[in-house]
């Protein structure tokens, strides 16, 4: 069982991490959201332990993200925020379990089970994007608008799967600079914006235009703003 836990308490992380490992578990730890959004983009787990309180990206924020790229991934949520209406907003934001602090390390260890048993493991990322005549193979970076071929740099393409596997979001800068370009901290750079530039020249030369600007906010792949 390959688990991720994002939680920011050292001590209560060693705890788990260790106590699943004697179990023969392979664990991952982050301990912030951000850097946990980063690892789930960048790895396969069979399941993720989730802090609601955390530094960068609230729990439920990142729980909602993971579901709505990897459904199959099962996500509990392990917190002292125990009250009903918490619980709520946790079932709300797609966790499967709910689990308040402080716990006993066995009823974590059979939830966890319990969860991997019951889902899938994670899909595999489509070998085939598609928004209108916009056509994306993922394995062999080739691209495709109208039938003629697009051709992309290694930067352009990442940034171009990652609007397509977001197709319909709002996305910000600060997202794009984490997931496209792995940076993870404040900056003023532009360079989202330069490459989104670059992108459009190649992908909008035509209408109907698929790469929109959300003033304010970021950006939206879609066949509509």
């Amino acid at each position: 069982m390959n688990v991720l836990v994002v939680e920011d308490d050292l001590e209560l992380t060693q705890f788990i991490q260790k106590g699943l490992q004697s179990e023969g578990a392979a664990v991952s730890v982050a301990f912030d959201g951000v850097i946990g959004r980063s690892m789930v983009n960048e790895n396969k787990f069979d399941v993720v332990v989730l802090d609601v309180n955390l530094p960068g990206l609230n729990g439920y924020d990142l729980c909602r993200f993971i579901k709505q790229n990897w459904p199959a991934v099962p996500v509990i949520m392990l917190t002292a925020l125990g009250s009903l209406d918490n619980k709520v907003m946790g079932f709300e934001a797609g966790a499967d379990d709910y689990l308040a602090k402080p716990f006993a390390f066995k009823e974590l260890l059979f939830r966890l089970k319990a969860l991997a048993r019951r889902h899938p493991s994670r899909a595999p990322r489509p070998k085939r994007l598609q928004l209108l005549d916009l056509e994306v193979e993922t394995d062999s970076h080739r691209v495709w608008r109208a039938g003629e071929r697009v051709e992309l740099t290694a930067r352009e393409y990442a940034l171009l799967e990652y609007f397509m596997l977001n197709q319909g979001k709002v996305i910000n800068r600060v997202d794009l600079l984490e997931n496209v370009w792995d940076v993870h901290f404040n900056t003023n750079t532009n360079v989202v914006d330069v490459y989104v530039n670059y992108l459009r020249r190649k992908i909008d030369k035509s209408e109907p235009r698929l790469l929109h600007t959300v003033f304010g906010v970021g950006y939206l792949m879609g066949s509509e703003p």
